[in-house]
């Protein structure tokens, strides 16, 4: 056997240097055909350009294609074992896990829908404000030598891994909120809705104050010195004369920085406690829906089983939420857009 793979291998690497060498000649004979006074080379390496160009963009939709098909595949399948109906409208989230392949439990999704917006909510509103009025402050306010070093500093909080943002919220800020309710009577959970959305709020800050502080500095400066010169205070300018420009723009910042608080994942898993419950109470633990994805895929549980196959189902209604945001977000940016010369 040592002897054939290595007889093998030296057939292998005379025929490799044989397909390279005439690769190599049929390039030049091809290339000493084509060229000429008359040809055009740049238009060729233009048309190449253009192609590859095309490929890679179609990559990205060739990809995002194959996922929803993949993910509604997976939920057709599932939807065989549990009605449609009890899976949207449901309103008890206790999947039962079962040897015999067959749906067992309540599958309904409205807990987890809740807590997801829940979650997201509270998140928008640390984010929204603080980012708004960071973005406003630096594109108004701060001079350039101040901006130059604040913006990116601000930024720096967008790369830190979630994983950590998840650690801070599970030993600090869950512990922080429990201790400050204890204080003043509140009962307060350290895993809680409260607890997740508020660091997911910090987290998604430099999202909202970017796209803002974007938009915000793209306003002609010809309104700001005509509000200005007309009497109005600066603040007054800021807010009856930019923030109204600059709204379509802000508005679809925020739809953005929405659907990317609920595809958020690792700090809902560490800091929200895991409780499938229909309940208002955000001091109270609750569940999303990717950490319910995370917990129905983790484990020793069989793939065919709908047990497993809801988290397709679940993955495919996340991003049914997520697009439909996005859309909403960019027709109002596009309907609602100023045009300026």
């Amino acid at each position: 056997a040592a002897q054939q793979l290595a007889k093998f291998q030296t057939i292998g690497s005379f025929a490799k240097f044989a397909v390279v060498i005439s690769a190599a000649l049929a390039g030049l004979v091809w290339a000493k055909r084509h060229v000429s006074q008359q040809y055009r080379a740049r238009n060729q390496v233009e048309k190449a350009i253009n192609v590859a160009l095309i490929l890679c963009s179609g990559v990205a939709i060739l990809t995002t294609v194959g996922i929803v098909l993949s993910m509604l595949s997976e939920a057709l399948h599932f939807f065989k074992f549990v009605s449609p109906v009890d899976f949207f409208f449901g309103t008890e989230w206790n999947p039962g896990f079962s040897t015999t392949g067959n749906a067992e439990g309540s599958y309904g999704i409205l807990p987890l829908i809740w807590g997801t917006l829940m979650v997201s909510g509270i998140a928008l509103l640390v984010a929204v404000p603080v980012g708004l009025m960071i973005a406003i402050y630096l594109a108004e306010y701060a001079s350039s030598r101040l901006r130059s070093w604040a913006k990116p500093t601000i930024e720096v909080l967008a790369g830190i891994p979630t994983i950590v943002y998840g650690v801070f919220a599970l030993m600090v800020i869950g512990p922080f909120f429990k201790m400050v309710g204890e204080s003043i009577g509140v009962n307060i959970n350290a895993t809680s809705a409260l607890t997740a959305g508020f660091v997911m709020g910090i987290m998604i800050i430099p999202f909202v104050s970017s796209l803002s502080d974007d938009i915000i500095t793209q306003v002609p400066r010809a309104l700001r010195d005509g509000s200005l010169g007309l009497g109005a205070t600066k603040s007054e300018t800021i807010r009856q004369v930019v923030l109204p420009a600059a709204l379509p723009g802000i508005v679809g910042a925020f739809l953005l920085a929405a659907s990317r608080a609920i595809g958020e994942t690792m700090i809902v898993v560490l800091a929200a406690g895991n409780s499938p419950l229909l309940h208002v109470n955000p001091l109270e633990a609750v569940s999303t829906v990717t950490v319910t994805i995370v917990n129905q895929l983790t484990g020793d549980t069989d793939f065919a089983s709908p047990q497993a196959l809801v988290a397709f189902a679940l993955g495919l209604t996340l991003f049914v939420i997520t697009l439909g945001l996005n859309i909403i977000a960019l027709y109002i940016v596009r309907k609602y857009r100023e045009q300026y010369e």
